[in-house]
C-alpha cells in the first residue's frame, strides 16, 4: 500500500509551537538529531504492509531519506486539499491501488508493526474510511500527562488516530472530504453531520462508538469503521510545547540519548 505523509503544516504566529518553529514546517523540528517526520519515515521504510511513500508539503531536498521509493508533492494549501492531490498522485502512480493510507508527521512514537497492524485490520473491511481511535484508559497509561481530547461514549472515552486508511475511490467525493474536515472544529458542523439526536445520545453519554459511526456514515453516504487501536502511539500527536517534550523524552533510550 502506498502512504500518503502529511508534512505541510507550518504553525503560525500565535499558535503553540510558533516560538519553537518560527517559520519552518513542523515536520522538521529536531529530535535528537533528526527531524520528526524521519522518525515516522523510518517506520514506514519498516512497515511490511507499505511499498512506496508520498510526502506532502516539502521538498525533495528537505533532507529526509528513505529505503523505500519517495516522492514528493508542494503543499497544496490545505488538508482537504492536501489529501486529495495525494490520493489523486497515488493513482497516477499505480492506478491499480484500492487503498491509501494517511499518515501524520507528527506521531513520531509510531513504530512498523503498529503501522502493520492499521493495515492488516483495515484490508479486514470493506468500509470506505477506517479511522482509528484510542481509548483513554490505553491513551493516558502510554503518555502520563499527554491531554488530549476525548469523546466521551458509552463503551468508553476515544481520542483519534493519526494514521488512517481510506479508499482511493473517496477521491471523488469532494463533499464529503470537505465537510469532515470543516467539522473537526466546528461544533454546529459537527452536529450538522451527525444529527442533533447523535449529539444529544453523546451529550448524555448513550450511544456506542459503532453506532455513532454507522449513524455518521449514512448521513454521509460513505460506509466508515472505527477501529479501536491498541497502539497509544498512534494518536500521540505534537502539537504543544509540552507534547514535543514528552516525545523527546520517550524516543531518547530509542536514539541513544
Amino acid at each position: 500500500m502506498y502512504a500518503i505523509l502529511t508534512a505541510g503544516g507550518i504553525p503560525k504566529p500565535g499558535e503553540p509551537l510558533y516560538e519553537t518553529t518560527r517559520g519552518t514546517s513542523k515536520a522538521l523540528l529536531d529530535l535528537h538529531g533528526k527531524p520528526m517526520a524521519q522518525w515516522v519515515l523510518d517506520a514506514l521504510d519498516e512497515a511490511e504492509t507499505v511499498h512506496g511513500i508520498l510526502i506532502i508539503g516539502l521538498a525533495a531536498d528537505c533532507g529526509l531519506v528513505s529505503r523505500k521509493p519517495v516522492q514528493y508533492l508542494e503543499n497544496q494549501g490545505g488538508m482537504l486539499s492536501n489529501i486529495l492531490a495525494g490520493i489523486r498522485r497515488v493513482k497516477e502512480i499505480d492506478p491499480s491501488a484500492e487503498h491509501v493510507m494517511i499518515a501524520s508527521s507528527d506521531v513520531p512514537a509510531v513504530q512498523a508493526h503498529m503501522i502493520d497492524w492499521v493495515v492488516n485490520t483495515a484490508l479486514q473491511t470493506d468500509a470506505d474510511l477506517n479511522y482509528n481511535v484510542i481509548e483513554q484508559q490505553v491513551m493516558e497509561a502510554r503518555f502520563p500527562g499527554s491531554r488530549r481530547s476525548y469523546v466521551h461514549l458509552k463503551d468508553g472515552s476515544f481520542c483519534g488516530g493519526d494514521i488512517n486508511v481510506v479508499r482511493t475511490i473517496l477521491v471523488a467525493e469532494d463533499s464529503v472530504w470537505k465537510d469532515l474536515i470543516e467539522a473537526r472544529k466546528n461544533a454546529l458542523k459537527q452536529a450538522s453531520i451527525m444529527g442533533w439526536d447523535v449529539l444529544f445520545l453523546l451529550l448524555i453519554r448513550q450511544i456506542t462508538i459503532d453506532e455513532v459511526v454507522r449513524r455518521v456514515s449514512k448521513r454521509v453516504g460513505l460506509k466508515g469503521r472505527a477501529l479501536v487501536c491498541p497502539y497509544a502511539e498512534i494518536g500521540m500527536d505534537v502539537d504543544k510545547p509540552f507534547q514535543l517534550e514528552i516525545m523527546r523524552a520517550d524516543l531518547a533510550p530509542a536514539a541513544g540519548s
